[in-house]
């Protein structure tokens, strides 16, 4: 069992917490962030420096947003940001793990990488700040399919076949809606990696297995599996159907189309083959 370290402190108020913080590491359900930068605004330091590990995204009238950006308007601060194949429980076990920081300054990336980095942990840094941010987030949709199969004892062949498309819709999603975006991002940790760690081993995958087997929703199924804790991958299934929907492109991406309409339209979860086909 780990010891949280003696100097390691929870503060229950924000704002105390950041209270003359040089560096902001920002680690939250993605649907809390605005509310805590608003509470944050005006009460950092002026010369702080964040990285988000923040997985999804900020829904506003006229679409769906980056959280990093919302960090960085909202704090007027730059923001760097981590993922990657990192289950927590295996971190905290201290089995090697990658992890890939997206920075725009340099400087700053290198920062983070010596913070984070250890023997165990392996940091590579990239300049592509959305695109790991991206990637991390839709990777747990691509989880919410490949959870679906395994419920339905549909094999790995079939399995594979998900996670194969789901890695091409979500560099086809990110490439169209984002400029700049580097193709080699893909294949970082933040990438490829993490999709496969997520798709056999996260909480997204299990919840959805179990949403197959036993018919429960998944409100019913954060409850008992995860303690009441939110899972990101059926949110954002839903903020990025809305932009899908809105500008008519359903058929171009069919598994994220058909993961939607299975969680929030009660499609049928068979259509999760057939639809792709």
């Amino acid at each position: 069992m780990k010891i949280i370290p003696e100097n390691v402190v929870a503060v229950p108020d924000v704002v105390e917490a950041a209270k003359g913080a040089t560096i902001l590491v920002i680690v939250i359900p993605h649907q809390f962030v605005n509310g805590v930068c608003d509470k944050l605004k005006g009460n950092v330091h002026p010369k702080v420096k964040a990285i988000s590990l923040v997985k999804g995204f900020y829904t506003t009238e006229s679409g769906i947003r980056p959280i990093s950006h919302l960090i960085k308007e909202a704090l007027k601060i730059s923001v760097c940001t981590l993922s990657g194949a990192n289950l927590a429980n295996e971190i905290a076990q201290e089995k090697f793990s990658e992890t890939t920081i997206g920075y725009k300054n340099r400087h700053e990336g290198k920062l983070f990488k010596r913070l984070f980095e250890t023997k165990y942990f392996k940091v590579n840094i990239v300049d592509d700040v959305l695109g790991v941010e991206l990637c991390g987030a839709l990777k747990n949709v691509i989880a919410i399919g490949a959870g679906m199969i395994d419920g339905l004892k549909l094999g790995e062949n079939t399995k594979a076949a998900i996670i194969r498309i789901g890695l091409l819709e979500m560099k086809k999603y990110i490439k169209m809606f984002y400029k700049g975006i580097k193709d080699e991002t893909f294949f970082e940790s933040c990438g490829i990696a993490d999709v496969i760690t997520t798709c056999y081993g996260g909480r997204n995958r299990k919840a959805a297995e179990a949403f197959i087997v036993t018919g429960k929703s998944f409100e019913q199924l954060e409850k008992e599996l995860l303690n009441g804790q939110k899972l990101q991958g059926t949110l954002t299934a839903k903020e990025i159907y809305l932009v899908l929907h809105r500008k008519g492109l359903e058929k171009e991406f069919p598994l994220f189309t058909t993961v939607y309409r299975i969680v929030f339209e009660g499609l049928d979860p068979h259509k999760i083959v057939e639809d792709i086909v």
